[in-house]
């Protein structure tokens, strides 16, 4: 037999068909009978009819009897199953016509069962009228038409489905009367040919289980070549993660590639509708299992990459959140498969899935604290506003982040005490995480004695910022020093600036010396810092010094004549020139004496 692809033009119809099912969501529910309620059931009266002894009830139930007369041989009852005129009555045999029928749904493309319509009422979104169902395709004289069934009423008023007049008038005399062996009758012994098995010579099933084998191989030998050859094209998938997602898809792929070249393999070989129709609910669920499965491994190669990737950074939370929804989305997986198979083989699975969607609601409204908590730790896993070592403010509470779990958060606080915080609460209180900040905000406000001088506020205004400006760890963009307010009893200077410092004890260390050069400073100045007006002080008070008040008066008025007073701002030049002036650690501590050592 020879495979090629203008085989698989021939069969797209049914390829395609295959693909949209596998590939789509929705799950055939198998036998739900219609209700037939009524808006007002204390005036209507609805019938009961009695079903139909044939079973043409429903267009699933048509082809299965029609095909089931026709293993038996049972022409005359098959015949049953064709709509026919009164020119085809008159100018054809039925039993011929049953026969043509059979010849003409071996070479074309049946549907399984199990996506045939099992509602009285048939299919209504398929573009067709309101009394027609196509249940599958073929092709005569190079034409290409759909097999249609088509409801009418029965001999007591109820509604059966039979082959169409349409399709009936499409088979040809030539098929009637000589209808060509099939190649698989013409390969097969003729003591296989003349044995018959459930209506169907037995070369057709020894045949059935030859093209299982073939189209397993075949499947098996592409994907090998496909696997082999992407590497050598496609650098990036000799590593993970595209490794493993190209693994993913290798089994998969393999196993519906055999379901496609099965189903074409075994249609242009010419077994029988008979055979082919009784496995076709299992070329289904074989499909099922594929896209299933391929779903699983992604499923898993994925969690493992993200598991591997947590696992790196040492963060146990996301790690426990992935395996969890890895076994959460499993077990769906494994219900949502469950559900379609059972639903391929034509059980009624709705008031399972209600059942089960009722008792799913139950548990959450019972659980709900759990599922809050556990939706909280997934959102700061993908959010991280915090990590467990960061320092942060959650709510009230200030501490280090101990650890992340499933349902809680611990606090390490300052009081070397631990904070559990629910994580449902956790991610909706204001977190403040200072331990990603990159410099810290130095903003006192210095309060000057109100005798101080214009000339001393002056000087003060200077000298101040020039610190900052010479400070190697201040940011010198952002440093200012402005007299902001005359208060009830004070002067009021405002520092503004950022010490550059990696964490809060580098900060406070920084911060201290910069105190106590700014304190030199105002000593300098021959003012001091004002005393609250409302402190009672027994103690008789010491005054300023009256020449360090004179120095810096007379330093005021030299820089006014020299046109040197750095007020509004400073001169870019001379900012230029303070930087890194002072030297930071401050000579005589024990830090710059191991740091001179270093050099």
């Amino acid at each position: 037999m020879i495979f090629n692809f203008r085989l698989l033009e021939k069969h797209y119809t049914y390829i395609l068909f295959y693909s949209l099912f596998f590939f789509s969501s929705g799950i055939n529910t198998g036998q739900a009978q219609d209700l037939g309620f009524s808006k007002d059931t204390t005036t209507a009266v609805v019938p009961v009819l009695p079903p139909d002894s044939l079973g043409r009830s429903t267009p699933r139930g048509t082809v299965e009897a029609f095909i089931s007369a026709v293993a038996g041989e049972n022409y005359e009852k098959a015949a049953m199953y064709l709509r026919l005129d009164k020119v085809l009555k008159k100018n054809r045999d039925k039993v011929r016509l049953a026969k043509a029928l059979e010849s003409l749904l071996n070479d074309g493309t049946v549907f399984p069962y199990s996506l045939m319509s099992n509602d009285p009422a048939g299919k209504t979104d398929d573009n067709l009228g309101p009394n027609l169902e196509r249940i599958g395709t073929a092709t005569v004289n190079n034409e290409p038409f759909d097999i249609l069934l088509e409801s009418t009423n029965g001999k007591n008023g109820e509604v059966i489905w039979l082959f169409s007049s349409e399709t009936i008038q499409r088979l040809p005399t030539q098929v009637e009367a000589a209808p060509i062996a099939p190649l698989i009758e013409r390969v097969m012994p003729d003591a296989l040919n003349a044995s018959k098995w459930g209506g169907v010579p037995a070369g057709h099933w020894f045949g059935l289980i030859f093209l299982v084998l073939l189209a397993y191989l075949l499947a098996w030998a592409i994907t090998k070549a496909v696997l082999f050859f992407i590497p050598l094209v496609w650098r990036r998938a000799r590593n993970d993660p595209h490794a493993g997602i190209i693994k993913a898809f290798s089994l998969p792929i393999q196993i519906y590639l055999t379901v496609v070249f099965f189903v074409v393999c075994s249609q242009e070989a010419g077994i029988s509708i008979i055979v082919r129709q009784r496995f076709s609910n299992l070329t289904v669920v074989v499909g099922l299992v594929a896209l299933l499965l391929l779903l699983w491994q992604l499923l898993n190669t994925s969690t493992r990459y993200v598991e591997k990737r947590m696992g790196k950074k040492r963060n146990q939370a996301a790690v426990s959140a992935v395996l969890f929804l890895r076994r959460a989305a499993k077990i769906a997986l494994v219900f949502v498969g469950i559900i379609m198979v059972l639903g391929t083989f034509g059980f009624d699975v709705t008031t399972g899935i209600a059942a089960l969607g009722i008792g799913g609601i139950a548990l959450a409204l019972g659980a709900q604290k759990t599922v809050e908590n556990f939706v909280g730790s997934v959102t700061l896993i993908a959010d991280q506003p915090v990590r467990v070592g960061d320092f942060c403010k959650v709510g009230d509470v200030v501490g280090t982040v101990e650890q992340i779990g499933m349902r809680s958060t611990q606090i390490r606080t300052n009081d070397r005490t631990v904070v559990t915080i629910p994580n449902g609460e956790f991610s909706s209180l204001k977190i403040e995480n200072f331990f990603h900040r990159d410099r810290f905000w130095f903003h006192p406000v210095f309060r000057i004695r109100f005798d101080a001088t214009p000339d001393q506020i002056r000087y003060l205004l200077v000298e101040l910022r020039a610190i900052l400006y010479a400070h190697p760890k201040v940011d010198p963009s952002s440093a200012r020093v402005r007299f902001i307010e005359i208060g009830t009893d004070a002067f009021k200077l405002e520092v503004f600036s950022y010490i550059l410092a990696a964490d809060f004890d580098r900060f406070l260390e920084i911060q201290e010396d910069i105190y106590l050069r700014m304190m030199d400073v105002v000593a300098s100045s021959g003012t001091g810092f004002a005393l609250s007006s409302q402190t009672v002080y027994l103690a008789k008070e010491k005054q300023p010094s009256e020449e360090k008040a004179a120095e810096a008066h007379e330093k005021v008025r030299k820089w006014v004549e020299d046109g040197d007073l750095q007020i509004p701002a400073f001169d870019p030049e001379y900012i230029k020139d303070l930087q890194n002036k002072i030297v930071y650690p401050p000579e005589g501590s024990s830090v710059y004496k191991n740091e001179q050592k270093d050099i």
